[in-house]
């Protein structure tokens, strides 16, 4: 049984890699190398169901293979050409493959040959986890050397344990479980390279969990559906656990190979995979595309007559004598330029910008932002507070468009702070998804925002403002995520608020 779950658990993971769409070295050799586990551990379980000769010829090249494959994912794991390089690799390969050609010849069998390729097998795997050692020291503290370092604490764990297994199953007669820890293993490493942005033991930890959880609600839907139409049921309970683990695990990539093939014979088939959460998503978009569509037309459509009307009244401002006529004249001015006004930032909200991203550093922006406010004296009463810390790095980003984000989060501070206050512009190095970001600060001593208004002040046309448009953070919002990042706000009432922008490379 443990030798099926090992095979199927490592034929799911290398299918699921093999037909993700972002495909990378270390994904493709992870997979060939559970592909090759795959071959191995399901021709040993057909060798002992059928006891047929072929499937032994099929699992001895698969086993002296393991080490090399191991190897070669090994070295696109810790970087390829530090300290695992291509010689190693060839050795690794032609090694057991000379070994092999020796004992079909006769010149080496029995223990002789048992014993070699043993001593080969455990000598590439102290290499593999020496070398891991040594670059965890060389690398430079951040994300990708503490996922390693939980990496490294996995394999001795599962090493001593099947170590103990091996010992134990000889004097206490223990059942053998090796295989399971080995796919316990296999599944923590694809954690490790598929999703890069737990960065955190308690949240690779919370997505076995996730699975552990799922499975035994498999195994009780199973016992009882079971319960309902039979009096008796002589399935073991490890059988039970074992199908409910390879449905769990399998849903997934399962549904990606159906959708690819429904698509090649139905290209309009996509919606049955849709799940109605997905749907909710889908119309979301949809809104958006049609609002960009329409912007510019209606736009167009009112912008066109408000301009005749500002020139019209201030024709007539200026061939009437009556104070009181010319005074309301002027309203009718200002009325229209500031819709006009509204009807450009909502052009600016629903049409399509080009962001033109470069790698660039936060630092000089900010600092031609305090140097603006400054200038133009536009909070003599507010004291502007720098927290930068040193050695940010550089991020890909639309200076001209982060810039704009500031500057309305500044504008909207400053008004917060009539009465005059701190605010605070700042800086820092956070991590996420295996590579540093930057998160920038935007925090103010003001009047605050109520509870009961934060999860609206993201909306279009929502504001708390007499003569607000309501559509200054909706954009804001908008050019943060079209980079890739998120903001975050906290608020307490009489005390102020604080804004943060999370952007990654």
């Amino acid at each position: 049984m443990e030798t099926f779950i090992l095979a199927t658990v490592s034929l799911i993971i290398a299918t699921s890699l093999i037909i993700n769409k972002n495909k990378d070295e270390k994904k493709i050799t992870f997979a060939l190398l559970c592909a090759n586990i795959f071959v191995e551990r399901a021709a040993s379980f057909m060798d002992l169901v059928s006891n047929a000769g072929f499937w032994k010829t099929l699992e001895e090249p698969a086993l002296i293979l393991l080490p090399a494959m191991s190897l070669n994912f090994s070295r696109t794991l810790i970087k390829k050409g530090n300290i695992i390089n291509r010689n190693a690799l060839i050795m690794a390969f032609a090694l057991p493959l000379s070994g092999y050609l020796l004992q079909l010849l006769g010149i080496l069998r029995g223990h002789a040959y048992v014993l070699v390729m043993s001593a080969y097998g455990a000598g590439v795997a102290l290499f593999i986890y020496s070398s891991l050692l040594l670059y965890i020291r060389k690398k430079a503290a951040g994300v990708e050397k503490r996922r390693l370092i939980y990496l490294a604490i996995a394999c001795a764990i599962a090493a001593g344990l099947c170590l103990l297994n091996l010992a134990a199953a000889q004097t206490l007669e223990l059942p053998p479980f090796a295989n399971i820890l080995l796919a316990a293993l296999l599944y923590f490493i694809l954690l490790i390279i598929a999703y890069p942005h737990l960065t955190r033991l308690h949240e690779l930890m919370a997505k076995a969990l996730v699975i552990t959880i799922s499975t035994l609600l498999a195994t009780g839907c199973f016992y009882l559906v079971i319960s309902l139409f039979t009096k008796t049921s002589t399935i073991p309970l490890t059988h039970i656990l074992v199908a409910s683990f390879v449905i769990v695990i399998s849903v997934t990539p399962l549904k990606v190979i159906m959708k690819k093939i429904f698509s090649f014979f139905y290209p309009g088939s996509q919606d049955v995979f849709t799940s109605l959460y997905a749907f909710d998503e889908r119309l979301e978009r949809e809104k958006s595309m049609m609002l960009e569509e329409m912007a510019p037309v209606l736009a167009h459509e009112i912008k066109n007559p408000l301009g005749s009307i500002k020139g019209a009244a201030q024709y007539l401002a200026t061939e009437i004598d009556s104070e009181e006529n010319r005074r309301i004249l002027n309203v009718i001015i200002e009325e229209t330029d500031r819709l006009n006004g509204v009807m450009s930032q909502f052009l600016t909200y629903a049409k399509p910008y080009k962001y033109e991203k470069k790698e660039q550093r936060i630092e000089p922006v900010l600092d031609k932002i305090i140097s603006l406010v400054e200038a133009r004296k536009i909070a003599d009463s507010v004291t502007i507070k720098k927290e930068m810390q040193e050695d940010l790095p550089a991020i890909k980003m639309d200076s001209e468009k982060i810039m704009q984000v500031i500057l309305n989060l500044v504008f909207n501070a400053i008004e917060a702070m009539p009465e005059g206050g701190t605010l605070t512009l700042g800086a820092k190095r956070f991590e996420r998804e295996n590579s540093e970001g930057i998160e920038i600060l935007v925090r103010d001593t003001g009047k605050g925002i109520a509870k009961e208004e934060l999860k609206h002040i993201f909306k279009p046309f929502y504001t708390s403002k007499e003569r607000g448009v309501g559509l200054g953070l909706a954009i804001c919002n908008r050019i943060v995520r079209n980079h890739g990042g998120v903001i975050k706000v906290k608020s307490i009432l009489g005390k102020g608020s604080s804004f943060r922008i999370q952007l990654e490379n």
